[in-house]
């Protein structure tokens, strides 16, 4: 009988250049760990082997991209790399008028203070930190209209990240359409471990919102790894192409805010995208009082360019392909030592389940985030919590529980091999096996906004 030889897939690129990584001990970790107030936000870079705390803006450029910031047109009004970006944007996204932002978040900023009025009612599939809270601080409130599977970890449900239409048309019916400035649709779903929404779903929130005049602002993110599992996942889009995919994502919606450092594997960058010209007018006044004049929205020209050369990068086929495989790569690691993780794996990163992880910690002694520092502490690798700490408090003051919590192996793009995924799968097997005799956190300092950034804990 002749054998048949699997064939592996591989990254579509060859390193060019490294960044030579400082190897720390024990001891030395720890000290640095202590020093932080067990956050992995407040450890310095240098203590990091494997750094996972984020994919935005941790990518690896290409020589393209490198290239076109020798490009720059620093001019302050006009640079010729703002009309190459507006141009770039209509191609791959379809929507007329361009913001540029100094990153997702001076996009979240505009956007809710131009749409939202106060009393307002913000539905959305799943909060996300920042965004939440710019809807908040406008007077708003989100509403998660996820459907319910999205917060049971083991469900393997591929699209986990669709809108439940039936709780969205409760809330127009409680509070009327007046009420609900747009719906707030992120591809994938990050706080969900990083699940991506069905086209099907999106379509039939267009026909929903479209009946009673709401408009749908996408969280685009990461709009190239949702196209991914569409062309996988759904019927009739595996002959698609993923530039094609994203291109019918956004046409179902009427905006998008874009984290640039994400998907567009920039370093820095992010912008307003709309097809409303009331909007957009408002934007541009807005954007040159809080980001820059309008033709660059607090960007230098040339990273405006690196972004342009990299939204043209991100719905390649070859790459969207090897940056998901890597991700899942990880998450076969981790399943085959018995790990427990969000199902099925996400775009971006895998998310460890820390309530079952470390069932004997309590959710107020924050399991994720001591999680994320027991991890650390083994091998220098650093990881996220996306748990009460993430979630925050109401505006009662009370703490949000969120069902799920998680911690959050963010994977960059282009930037460590498959080998460096064993080291974290290893590492993460080595706490597991001693997950007994972990204790919790108590916090000892907390900031008034966006708490896991900058909070402090020690050990019980």
């Amino acid at each position: 009988m002749k054998q048949i030889i699997k064939r592996s897939w591989a990254e579509p690129f060859k390193i060019k250049m490294v960044e030579l990584l400082k190897m720390t001990t024990p001891a030395q970790r720890k000290k640095a760990m202590k020093e932080a107030g067990f956050n992995t936000f407040l450890l310095k870079s240098e203590d990091v082997y494997i750094d996972l705390l984020t994919d935005s803006g941790t990518s690896a450029m290409s020589d393209r991209q490198w290239a076109g910031m020798m490009l720059g047109d620093e001019a302050y009004a006009g640079s010729k790399n703002f009309y190459h970006l507006e141009e770039v944007v209509k191609e791959v996204y379809g929507y007329k008028f361009l913001v540029p932002t100094h990153q997702g978040r001076g996009a979240e900023h505009i956007l809710s203070q131009i749409m939202i009025k106060k009393g307002d009612v913000i539905p959305g599939n799943m909060y996300f930190t920042t965004t939440r809270l710019h809807q908040e601080l406008a007077g708003g409130r989100f509403e998660d209209v996820i459907i319910d599977i999205a917060h049971d970890s083991e469900n393997e449900y591929v699209f986990k990240g669709d809108i439940d239409l039936k709780k969205l048309e409760a809330l127009i019916k409680k509070h009327g359409a007046g009420k609900i400035p747009y719906v707030c649709v992120a591809t994938t779903v990050n706080m969900a471990g990083g699940q991506p929404v069905s086209m099907k779903n999106l379509k039939d929130l267009r026909i929903l919102t479209k009946k009673h005049g709401i408009k749908i602002i996408l969280d685009m993110t990461r709009v190239a790894e949702n196209a991914y599992f569409v062309q996988q996942r759904e019927k009739g889009y595996d002959k698609k192409t993923i530039k094609q995919i994203v291109k019918e994502i956004c046409s179902y919606t009427d905006g998008a805010t874009m984290s640039a450092k994400k998907d567009a594997l920039v370093n820095i960058g992010g912008f307003l995208a709309i097809n409303d010209w009331d909007v957009f007018e408002e934007a541009r006044n807005m954007v040159v009082v809080y980001e820059g004049l309008h033709t660059y929205g607090g960007l230098a020209g040339r990273d405006m360019e690196a972004m342009a050369i990299g939204i043209m990068e991100s719905v390649n086929d070859d790459h969207i392909k090897a940056r998901v495989g890597q991700v899942i790569y990880l998450g076969d690691k981790m399943m085959e030592y018995g790990i427990p993780i969000v199902k099925p794996v996400g775009g971006h990163g895998i998310f460890v389940d820390a309530k079952k992880f470390l069932p004997h910690i309590k959710q107020d002694d924050f399991p994720a985030q001591t999680l994320a520092a027991e991890i650390y502490l083994d091998s220098g690798v650093r990881t996220m919590e996306r748990g009460v700490v993430s979630a925050g408090r109401k505006a009662n003051g009370e703490n949000y529980y969120p069902k799920l919590e998680l911690v959050r192996f963010t994977i960059p793009r282009r930037v460590y091999t498959q080998a460096h995924m064993d080291v974290i799968a290893e590492s993460t097997a080595r706490v597991f096996e001693r997950r007994n005799k972990i204790k919790g956190l108590k916090m000892v300092y907390e900031p008034k906004y966006l708490r896991f950034f900058q909070a402090r804990f020690e050990q019980l």
